[in-house]
C-alpha cells in the first residue's frame, strides 16, 4: 500500500505531462541565421520561443506541466501584471535557476524574491542585448490613454525579438494603438484580438494590414473567429502569411 501510495501520484504526474504535450499544436519552425526558431503555442498569450540554443518562455502561465517536454527557459518575458501574463504560482513551479526575467517595473514590484532579484527592468522604447538577441519594449495600452485603463500607457511592454535576422513582434495586451501600426520590417507577430481587453478583430485586422508582418499568428483571442480575422487580412493582402493554431485546447 505504501508503494502505491508513492507510485501512483507519480504516475498520475506522467499521464498529466503526456496530456498537455498531446494537446499542444505541433511547433512551428521559421529559418533564420544559426538555426531555425521554433515557435510553441501553449495557451491564450503564452507561448514558448526556441533558437541557437536559448529557450524563451513568454507570460508563462499553466503550471509546469504546460511546459512539459520542452527545454527549461533561460529567458522569460513577461508582458504585464494580469494574472494571464504574470502567473506567480507557474513561475514558482518552473526551473528558473538560470534563466533571466525581462518585464516592466511594474511587474518586478509584485514578484517574490527571489523571482524579483532575477529581473531586468525594460520600460517602454528601451532596448537591451542578451543571449545573442535583441529585445526592444514596445509600448501596449488601451484607448483612452487615462489612469483608468485595464492597461495604462507605460506599465506593460510588448517586445520585439531580433534573433537569427529576424524581428518577432508580441503585441502583448494592447489596443489599436499608433505604435504598433508604425512597426516596419516585422517578420513574425504575436497580435491579440479580444474585448473589452484588446482589439477587435476588425481592429486587430486593420493594424496588421498597416505594418505588414510576412507572417502572423492570432493569440490571446478567446471567443473571436479567427478565420474572419484571416480572410479580413487576405481579402486585402495576401502576401501576408496568417497563422491560425489552436490556443485553446480546453
Amino acid at each position: 500500500m505504501k508503494l502505491l501510495n508513492f507510485v501512483l501520484p507519480i504516475v498520475l504526474l506522467m499521464v498529466f505531462q503526456t496530456t498537455a504535450e498531446a494537446q499542444r499544436p505541433k511547433p512551428d519552425q521559421i529559418s533564420a541565421e544559426n538555426g531555425a526558431i521554433t515557435i510553441q503555442p501553449i495557451h491564450h498569450g503564452t507561448l514558448a520561443l526556441s533558437w541557437n540554443g536559448t529557450s524563451i518562455y513568454l507570460d508563462p502561465t499553466g503550471g509546469k506541466e504546460a511546459f512539459s517536454g520542452l527545454d527549461k527557459p533561460n529567458l522569460i518575458l513577461i508582458t504585464d501584471i494580469h494574472g494571464d501574463h504574470m502567473n506567480i504560482e507557474t513561475l514558482e513551479a518552473l526551473d528558473t535557476e538560470s534563466a533571466t526575467v525581462v518585464a516592466p517595473q511594474a511587474v518586478k514590484e509584485r514578484l517574490p524574491a527571489p523571482l524579483s532579484n532575477k529581473v531586468t527592468v525594460l520600460s517602454n522604447g528601451e532596448n537591451i542585448d542578451l543571449m545573442g538577441m535583441g529585445i526592444r519594449a514596445i509600448p501596449m495600452y488601451n484607448l483612452p490613454k487615462d489612469e483608468d485603463s485595464r492597461h495604462p500607457k507605460g506599465r506593460g511592454n510588448g517586445y520585439i525579438l531580433t534573433m537569427g535576422g529576424k524581428n518577432v513582434y508580441i503585441s502583448g495586451d494592447t489596443e489599436d494603438i499608433e505604435e504598433m501600426r508604425s512597426l516596419t520590417d516585422i517578420d513574425v507577430a504575436f497580435v491579440c484580438m479580444n474585448l473589452p481587453y484588446t482589439m477587435d478583430i476588425n481592429q486587430a485586422a486593420s493594424a496588421v494590414l498597416d505594418f505588414k508582418p510576412s507572417i502572423v499568428y492570432p493569440f490571446h483571442y478567446r471567443g473571436q473567429d479567427t478565420e474572419v480575422f484571416k480572410d479580413l487580412v487576405n481579402s486585402e493582402n495576401e502576401d501576408i502569411e496568417v497563422r491560425l493554431r489552436n490556443w485553446y485546447s480546453e
